[in-house]
């Protein structure tokens, strides 16, 4: 069993009025008509079958009717195939020629060196449409491939002939001594896969001269697929390679010689045809009831260049659907399927010979929910390939650097938005396993006032963190500005919506640890909203196994860290307390001249509003920052107890 496909320019073709494909006695056949100019083009037939794909293709050019006065030119005798003349003297080149006029004759001599009309060789109209080359001075330079070309407004008509000079004084059945010489070709060629290649040349010499094609420096002899035929009176070589393939693609080098002269011409073989399937599988992710999928170009393009890519899809029950025909890059999303059904994928590469064999099937993917996961709605992230990375994303400039490593601002490919890529370098295991705890925080943590996370990649030395973009600028730089004065109700703003991602990070069962003005970020330039940022030292709690922790920002952290003793979320409550007085007045309350003098202080938890910036501050905003400095931790505010002070 077989099924042919037809295609005209690497385009499949539908039957209609004009166009008819059967299959009979195991041929494949294709009518086409009445034709049109616009029929010209390559056509090629694919057949499928049990051991694998086949296909030919042909050329057909469409040229309209044309009256015998609309015609081009016509070589009504043509040039003889070889003309002998003695050195030194006069030699005449002839032929006859027919069509509309004005007619144009052009002379030329081996690689398209036109003659001019001069008294050594001159061009002459005989009468009748006999047309001549006179050369009046032979030379045995003067040997080689001569054409005559014939234009008028219709066309052109060309025809070919081998002079050899000899020496004089030779009879011209002794033939005389003759310099090997290659008369025409090889040409370089272009051969389609699995169909026949061919280089031919005529050469002179006498004596008879010695013949080497070769490749790659390497000699060619004839063998199997290879033919080297030689007609040595004719003068004539060909070099036949059926069936060709694309190793096939190269230099080819002719040598002719004798004991006179050496003489050598160049061509080059360009193999064609499908390409190579994409190099690997391709990788599938689930995103809801869409599939990414994503591939690798291939690795021999079949001589052609690839003009796009064909996505195939199945679901475990052998046959194949087509979802995509014309992909142009090496990415595709597949949207609309069903919940509960497992999918595989493949991908087949197209260029102007048509489709290659499709590549391997993708490993099996189910989609387990109906809803759309998005980043906004709170999808698992869990750390996928890290080649994935570049076939999603776009990296487009550098945001920032620390010690952590980099910062890009990067866009998805798919749907245009932006986002942050956080680059972790990651030298030991137990880099990776700080930032997969960093991962698993952020996927419990799914709040408009915590900065979201979308993806996570993995590479050998390195994890990739997209997250989502943030423009506005850390809160403490918005506040100093120059054009920007800090009000209380400002204030009572910003310490809201802290207090509710807070409060939301608590209800979760985790607690921040790096409450600070930096880990605040404003959305956008120009707005008041924000978003907690950073969670690289965020811990969850468990109710029965205590938690301590060394580490955090000198100024913001609480008496408990710097004693060791078991953490909760009133830990954060101390910090959003110490970020309050910061906004309202600019300083901060702890600050000591070193570490040391700072940790006496917050372990004292001694604090005043002396300064004069606390003048125009309310009561109320006192009492709540001494509500949540208090150097017993179950004594402070919790944060839902400070939303409800704010009403």
């Amino acid at each position: 069993p077989s099924s042919a496909t037809w295609y005209k320019d690497g385009e499949p073709f539908t039957n209609d009025e004009r166009v008819t494909s059967w299959e009979e006695e195991g041929l494949a056949r294709l009518r086409l008509g009445p034709l049109v100019p616009g029929d010209t083009g390559l056509y090629s037939c694919q057949l499928a079958k049990e051991w694998g794909l086949a296909q030919g293709l042909v050329r057909l050019t469409v040229t309209a009717l044309i009256s015998e006065e609309m015609r081009p030119p016509i070589f009504t005798k043509g040039l003889p195939r070889e003309i002998r003349a003695k050195e030194g003297h006069p030699c005449s080149i002839q032929a006859t020629i027919s069509g509309e006029e004005p007619l144009r004759v052009v002379w030329t001599r081996g690689d398209n060196e036109e003659l001019p009309d001069c008294e050594d060789m001159s061009h002459v109209e005989l009468g009748n449409g006999d047309v001549a080359l006179r050369v009046s001075d032979t030379f045995m330079e003067d040997s080689g491939l001569y054409t005559c070309t014939v234009y008028n407004k219709h066309g052109m008509a060309q025809s070919h002939t081998r002079l050899i000079v000899v020496e004089d004084g030779l009879d011209e059945d002794e033939g005389g001594e003759v310099p090997a010489r290659i008369l025409v070709g090889p040409e370089d060629c272009i051969a389609l896969h699995g169909e026949k290649a061919v280089l031919s040349a005529i050469f002179s010499g006498n004596p008879q001269p010695t013949l080497l094609w070769s490749k790659g420096g390497e000699e060619i002899a004839s063998t199997g697929r290879v033919k080297i035929v030689t007609d040595k009176e004719q003068g004539e070589t060909r070099l036949e390679i059926d069936p060709v393939g694309a190793d096939d693609s190269g230099k080819y080098v002719l040598t002719v010689y004798n004991h006179l002269a050496t003489d050598y011409r160049f061509a080059s073989l360009s193999v064609e045809g499908v390409p190579n399937p994409p190099a690997e599988r391709p990788v599938v992710e689930a995103r809801g009831c869409r599939a990414y999928v994503a591939w690798n170009s291939p690795h021999y393009d079949g001589g052609s260049m690839v003009t796009g890519y064909k996505v195939e899809m199945s679901s475990l029950n052998d046959q194949w659907t087509t979802v995509a025909d014309r992909c142009h890059s090496l990415s595709h999303t597949v949207s609309g399927l069903e919940p509960g059904t497992t999918y595989t994928f493949r991908v087949s590469c197209q260029n102007a010979h048509g489709y290659s064999a499709p590549s391997r099937q993708s490993v099996p993917l189910t989609i387990l929910r109906t809803e759309e996961t998005s980043e906004e709605q709170g999808g698992v992230v869990k750390f996928e390939d890290g080649s994935l990375f570049a076939h999603r994303f776009e990296r487009l400039e550098e945001l920032g650097k620390g010690r952590y490593g980099v910062v890009h601002r990067i866009r998805d490919k798919i749907n245009g938005k932006k986002y942050a890529a956080k680059v972790v370098r990651c030298i030991k295991q137990q880099d990776k396993d700080k930032v997969a705890q960093e991962l698993d925080i952020m996927n419990s943590l799914r709040h408009p006032k915590l900065l979201q996370l979308v993806a996570a990649y993995e590479n050998p030395r390195d994890v990739t963190l997209v997250l989502e973009l943030i423009t506005g600028g850390e809160l403490f730089e918005r506040v100093v500005a120059d054009d920007f004065t800090l009000t209380e109700r400002d204030c009572i703003l910003f310490m809201r919506q802290i207090c509710e991602g807070v409060a939301y990070m608590h209800s979760q069962s985790v607690v921040h640890l790096d409450l600070k003005p930096e880990n605040i970020m404003c959305t956008t330039r120009n707005s008041h909203d924000i978003k907690l940022i950073d969670f690289g030292l965020a811990q969850k709690l468990s109710g029965d196994q205590p938690v301590r922790v060394m580490f955090g920002t000198p100024e913001f952290i609480a008496p408990e860290i710097i004693n060791y003793e078991p953490i909760g979320t009133q830990t954060d409550m101390w910090s959003v307390g110490v970020i309050c007085y910061v906004l309202l007045s600019g300083l901060s309350p702890f600050m000591g001249d070193n570490d040391a003098e700072t940790f006496a202080n917050i372990t004292r938890a001694e604090f005043d509003f002396d300064d004069g910036d606390f003048d125009s501050i309310s009561q109320t905003a006192k009492d709540f920052i001494s509500e949540l400095l208090v150097k017993r931790k179950e004594d402070r505010l919790t944060a839902e107890e400070c939303l409800r002070i704010g009403g």
